[in-house]
Formats: structure tokens, C-alpha cells, sequence
């Protein structure tokens, strides 16, 4: 006789095998960079692209935030201390506020540094925007030589046609070989005997 507990039991059970899993989707090749399409005089053209930045936890406009609301609390417990006879109080918070202002703004005026590296065409465009002050170079494919600049975990060093560029200065030093190898890898496949340009079946296919 059926024990009373079977029919709960087999109920858990999986009466069909597991559905087959989903096709992998294709492999993505750029760790550090992007495939893109640009507008270009000769139209949209398929380009690579690295945007290296600075790593920012707060944006500027949250930095000008936190420090109105220091400014706030800091001068109202001055001007209390003022009041009741501790005049050097007020004096003392300006200036910290001053300095605290100072350090804030340099932090500001760097958050948005970044190295953009772009590559159409078998040509690579370098954007070093440090700053206020903004830097470009352009590479031939057929020129360009990529490696460390010293040694392991140091930038990397671009170089052709009486030029030298480094770039990484935003990546962990742990990351930079990789990046190298990624940059070599996508300067070959831009090189007129690879192909000039990503063919729009292949971008479509990543």
C-alpha cells in the first residue's frame, strides 16, 4: 500500500531533462575599448575606440554640493562662537574653508582627465586632455610601435614617424600589458593588408 507521503514526493521531481542551454553569444574581443561608428567628411565609418579616464567617485558638481553644505555648517558654528565672545573662531574657519576650497578645486579641475585613442583608417588619433590643457598626435598603423615604456607595469609608449606619445596613465599598472596587447591587436587588424576598415557584416555579428 502507497505510503500517504509518495504523492507530494514525486511531485518534485523533473519529469523531462533540462532545456539545452542558449548558444554562447560571440566572443568580444576589446577588454579596454569599443567598436564604433563615426561620422566622418567620407561618411560613417567603422573605428575602434579607448577612453581611458580618470576613476572619479564624485562628480564636480557633487564636490560643489558637499562643500556648500560645509561652508554652511562650518561658518553658522564660527558665528556662534563669534557671539558669545570667541572672535578668532570666524577667522580661523574662513581660512580652512578657504584651503579646503583650494584642494577641492584642483580635484575639480582634474576629474575630467582622460586619454582618448582612436583608431580609422590605419590611423591612430590620441586625445591627452589633462586639465585645461588638451593634447593631440596622430599614428600610421603601418608605423606604429606599441610597448612599455620601462618595464613591467609602467605606460605604455607609442611610437612612429619621429613620434612619442605615452598613454595608461589612468589604467592599474596590472592592466597595462593587456592593454598594449589589445592596442597591437587592434592596430594589425587596421593595417591595409588586414583590411582598412571593420566590415559592417562584422560589426553587426559582435
Amino acid at each position: 500500500m502507497p505510503s500517504e507521503f509518495a504523492a507530494p514526493m514525486t511531485a518534485t521531481l523533473v519529469s523531462k531533462p533540462w532545456p539545452a542551454p542558449a548558444l554562447p553569444l560571440p566572443e568580444q574581443p576589446w577588454r579596454f575599448g569599443r567598436e564604433v561608428r563615426l561620422e566622418h567628411r567620407q561618411g560613417a565609418q567603422a573605428t575602434l575606440q579607448w577612453v581611458l579616464k580618470r576613476n572619479c567617485s564624485i562628480t564636480p558638481g557633487q564636490l560643489c554640493a558637499v562643500y556648500a553644505g560645509l561652508c554652511v555648517v562650518s561658518l553658522g558654528i564660527a558665528l556662534l562662537f563669534t557671539w558669545v565672545g570667541a572672535p578668532f573662531v570666524l577667522a580661523f574657519t574662513g581660512l580652512e574653508l578657504l584651503l579646503l576650497g583650494l584642494a577641492f578645486l584642483v580635484h575639480a579641475r582634474h576629474a575630467g582627465d582622460r586619454e582618448i585613442l582612436t583608431l580609422t583608417n590605419g590611423v591612430l588619433s590620441v586625445e591627452q586632455h589633462i586639465g585645461v590643457r588638451l593634447e593631440r598626435a596622430e599614428f600610421s598603423a603601418d608605423w606604429l610601435v606599441v610597448e612599455p615604456a620601462a618595464g613591467q607595469g609602467s605606460l605604455v609608449e607609442l611610437s612612429g614617424q619621429g613620434q612619442r606619445l605615452r598613454v595608461g596613465r589612468f589604467l592599474r599598472s596590472e592592466h597595462r600589458a593587456a592593454f598594449a596587447r589589445e592596442l597591437r591587436h587592434g592596430v594589425r587588424r587596421s593595417r591595409p593588408a588586414a583590411s582598412a576598415n571593420f566590415s559592417e557584416t562584422e560589426l553587426k555579428s559582435r
